[in-house]
Formats: C-alpha cells, structure tokens, sequence
C-alpha cells in the first residue's frame, strides 16, 4: 500500500487539499448544476437548440481560451492573487446570468463566468505541483477527483429540483453564493505556493520560450492529448443527455438529475480504481486499461441504438462507463502532462486545459450541431470519441521512455 500523498514542508498547515478539489469542483458546477434547464431555456427564450448550446459552447471556448493567459499569469505574479481575482470576477458574471433577460445576455455571462472558473481550476492544478512532490501527484488528483465527482453527481440532481420549483435562474444564485463562499475562504487561508515566479513568463519573450519548452515536449502531448479526447467523451454527454433524454426519449425532467447522476457516479468509481491501478501497473498500463473502457462504452452505445433501443435507461448505464474511464484518464493525463515542468507549471496546466476545453468545444458543437431529433448522433459521436481516445493512449504514451512517467 503506498503512503498517503503529504504537502511539502511549509505547506503542511493550510488547507490546500481541500481547497484544490474545491477549486476543481467549481468547473462541473458551472455547467451541470442547469443542465437539466437546456430544454427549458429554448422554451422560455424561443430559439433552437443549437442557439442554447451556446452557453456551453462559449463558456468552453472562454474557459479554454483564458487559461493561455491565466496560467503565464500565475507563473508571474502568484497563485493566489489571481485566484482572488477570477473568483470576484465569477460572483458578479454568476449574479450577471441570473439577471439575464434574453439569451443573447446569457451567452455572453456565460462567458465571462467561464473566465473566472478557469482561474480556479488553473491554479488548482499549479498548485499540486508547486506543493506535492512529483511523485504524489497522481494521487493527490485521483484523490481530489474523487471529490470532485460529488458536483457532477449531487449538482444535476440539485439542478433538476431548482428547475421544476424555481426556474432557471436558481441555478446561477447557487452559482454566486458558492462563489462568495470561496473567495472568503481564499482571502482568509490560502497561502502564496509559487515559490519561483517568472518576471518574463507574461512577455512575450518568455512566454515563446514556456510554450515551446512544454509544446516542444513529446511528453506534454502523449498524456495531455489522450485525456483531453477523454474529457470531449464526457463532454458529449454534458452537452447531449438533456436533450436526447428529455425531448427525444421523454424522461419527466425531475429524473434528469438522477439519471445524469448515476452516470457521474461512474466518474467517482473510476478515480477509485485509478488509484489502485496506477499503484499496481504504473501510468500507461493504467491509461490503457481507462481507454479501453472509453471504447467500449462507445461501442456498446452504438451497438444498441443500431438494434433499434430506443428507451431513456439505456443511456445511464453508458453514461457510466464513459465518465468511469475518464476517471481513470484524467489523472493520469494531469499529472503527466504538468509535473514534468516545475518551472512552468502555471504554463504547463493552462495549455493542458486550453486543450481539453479545445477538444471539448468542438465536441460540443458537433453535437449542437448535429442533434435531429433521434438518439443516432450522441451514438456516433460517443463511438468516435473512444475511438480516438483509445488509439492516442496506445501510440503516444509508447513513445515515452518509462523513466520519464510519474
């Protein structure tokens, strides 16, 4: 049994543990906590599905994009004045979406909310490097992922409960008074964790030369590609389930949260299971075996729909073995693709995650896109998606040396 996962010396009295998997807990939130009012809003604000795939799709596209900047950012001035400041910044645009009066003011809240998640997130993950030792990384996060599956799991249940009482506009108060929340504990109990900040890492010298150092790496790409497919795999669901569950195969919205549910549960086993992997067969046995699940929950999707199921509770259990395998994934993915740069970390994290919301964009609106009325495209997207999650996890990783994983 391996020891449990200690900050480094200087560290050891703050609350870091906790904070980081709340920190990493604010990004499911922000978008599964409504999902269950995706149909709703097409309703209330007359506009297609697509058009309201929107708040997902922006939001992705501003979390991805800012974490090119966030990262650098923290590299340079700190980690917890940045946090401070996209906290304050995620209260008012969380206050901003529930006030919205057209969708047109909600997508562009949406985006400004996702600027100041990514703040969180980013340094969530910066700090594990800058306060655990390389080898506990995969631990702390596997471990920090098991608790960040309580948002997915407990947030679409919540979600669905304030949308059948309350309306839409629920989900975004929880949005702000959890904000609130934090940046209190933050200004109070967060210590400074950047130990060697850059003065260079925000010009444009330095940071041509981060982003070639952590681009320029075969390792950032072998672990940062295959999770970041991994993450799409899942994204497919966040984006399509309330649609496909709700309007095309005709669960009463109250279920949607424990539908959605079950299938993240699936998230928290596979942390689990990601920890016990790893201890026992290393990083890319342990990728392997979570791709291979991705694939065949694809297949089996797939499988099912081409025989013609056409009932709701077929899409849980499927739900499940995605977000099962990406909960294996992503941790490896994580920590393999930062600890390598300790003098980037900041930098490292934020091109990872500027991947991940890339891929995830995409997804999303392949799936806005494509969404016809049958159960046909999530099917073939899903496929696809553990398809090529399943092909990168085996070519990439390969060509790594051993020594060079954690």
């Amino acid at each position: 049994m391996t020891e449990p996962a200690q900050a480094i010396p200087g560290f050891q009295a703050a609350p870091l543990f906790f904070l980081i998997a709340v920190f990493l807990m604010l990004q499911p939130l922000s978008t599964d906590l409504y999902l269950a009012s995706l149909p709703s809003l097409a309703t209330v604000f007359a506009v297609p599905a697509s058009t309201v795939q929107l708040t997902l799709s922006l939001f992705v596209a501003g979390f991805g994009g800012a974490q090119l900047v966030i990262g650098p950012l923290s590299d340079r001035y700190g980690r917890r004045p940045v946090v401070i400041a996209g906290l304050s910044l995620y209260l008012l645009a969380s206050l901003l979406c529930g006030a919205s009066q057209s969708i047109g003011m909600l997508i562009f809240a949406r985006f400004l909310q996702a600027l100041g998640c990514c703040s969180a997130v980013i340094i969530a993950r910066a700090i594990v490097r800058d306060a655990y030792a390389p080898q506990d990384s995969v631990r702390v996060i596997s471990k920090a992922s098991s608790w960040v599956s309580a948002a997915p799991l407990l947030g679409p249940i919540l979600g669905s409960f304030l949308q059948v009482h309350l309306g839409w506009r629920a989900a975004f108060a929880v949005h702000a008074m959890l904000a609130a929340a934090l940046l209190i504990m933050v200004i109070a109990r967060l210590p400074e964790t950047n130990l060697y900040k850059d003065p260079k890492a925000t010009e444009l010298s330095g940071l041509a030369r981060n982003y070639r150092i952590v681009l320029g790496s075969p390792l950032f790409w072998a672990y940062a590609l295959p999770g970041a497919l991994s993450y799409g795999s899942i994204f497919a669901f966040i984006s399509g389930a309330s649609f496909v569950l709700i309007k095309v195969l005709a669960l009463p919205t109250g279920w949607f949260g424990y539908c959605f549910a079950f299938g993240v549960s699936g998230y928290l086993s596979g942390t689990v299971v990601c920890r016990r992997l790893h201890a026992r067969f290393g990083t890319k046995l342990t990728l392997r075996i979570g791709s291979s699940l991705s694939l065949a929950a694809g297949a089996i999707f797939l499988a099912m729909v081409l025989a013609g199921m056409q009932h709701w509770a077929m899409i849980p259990p499927v739900m499940f073995m995605t977000m099962g395998a990406h909960g294996i994934n992503f941790p490896i993915s994580q920590s393999n693709s930062v600890s390598p740069f300790p003098q980037q970390a900041g930098t490292a994290a934020g091109l990872m995650g500027a991947l991940y919301m890339l891929v995830a964009f995409i997804v999303g609106t392949i799936v806005g896109g494509t969404h016809n009325g049958t159960v046909y495209p999530l099917a073939i997207i899903a496929f696809s998606m553990g398809s090529l999650i399943f092909i990168a996890a085996r070519v990439l990783p390969a060509m790594i040396p051993a020594e060079h994983t954690v």
